[in-house]
C-alpha cells in the first residue's frame, strides 16, 4: 500500500529530528524477521534507551539532507530492508541492542552506522563499536578500580585492631587464669 505525501513528510521530519539529536545511529539488515520479534527488539530497545524506526530507505537519505551534519554522509550502504536503531543518550547502545538481538535472531544483520558527527560506519566498524562496553559498565568498572585500594586499606586496618584484640583477650586469659 502507497504511503500518503502527508505521512512521507512526517516520517522525513521526525527522522530528521531523531538524526539531529542522536549521538548514534546503527543499522540492521531484518530481512526474515516477523513482526513479533521486531516487537520484542522494539521492547529491549526501550529498555535500554534507544528508539527503533523502520523508515524506506529512501526518507531517510532524505531526511539527513535536511540535517547539516549528515549532508554529506555517505549513505551507499542504506539498500533492502532495513531498521534503524538511535539514541541520543549514549554512543554505543543502538549498536549494542542490534548486535545482542542478532545473537537470538541471526536473520538481523548490522549493516553500518552514522556518529553523531556525521561519519558513516562499515559493517566492521559497528560490529567492532557493539562489543565496547556501555555507559553503566564503563563506570562500574571505573568505581571497582577506585574502590580497589580502599577496600585493600580497610582490610589491612581491620586486621590490624583484630590482632591488637586476640592480644588484649590472650592478655586477659592469662590474667584469670
Amino acid at each position: 500500500m502507497a504511503i500518503s505525501r502527508d505521512t512521507k513528510q512526517s516520517q522525513v521530519l521526525l527522522m530528521a529530528e531523531l538524526l539531529a539529536d542522536s549521538k548514534m545511529t546503527a543499522v540492521a539488515a531484518y530481512a526474515g524477521v516477523s513482526v513479533a520479534e521486531l516487537q520484542q527488539l522494539r521492547r529491549a530497545a526501550r529498555e535500554a534507551g534507544v528508539t527503533i524506526k523502520v523508515v524506506k530507505n529512501r526518507l531517510v537519505r532524505v531526511a539527513m539532507q535536511q540535517t547539516e551534519v549528515y549532508k554529506n554522509t555517505d549513505t551507499s550502504l542504506l539498500t533492502g530492508q532495513l531498521v534503524y536503531a538511535i539514541s541520543s543518550e549514549d554512543e554505543v547502545a543502538p549498536a549494542q541492542v542490534l548486535a545482542q538481538f542478532s545473537k537470538k535472531q541471526p536473520a538481523l544483520q548490522l549493516v553500518c552506522g552514522f556518529t553523531a558527527t556525521g561519519e558513516a560506519l562499515d559493517t566492521a566498524g559497528i560490529t567492532a563499536l557493539a562489543a565496547l562496553p556501555s555507559k553503566q559498565q564503563l563506570r562500574g568498572m571505573l568505581v571497582s578500580t577506585i574502590a580497589a585500594p580502599l577496600s585493600g586499606v580497610v582490610g589491612v586496618l581491620s586486621g590490624n585492631v583484630r590482632s591488637v584484640l586476640f592480644a588484649l583477650k590472650a592478655r586477659q586469659e592469662q590474667l584469670e587464669a
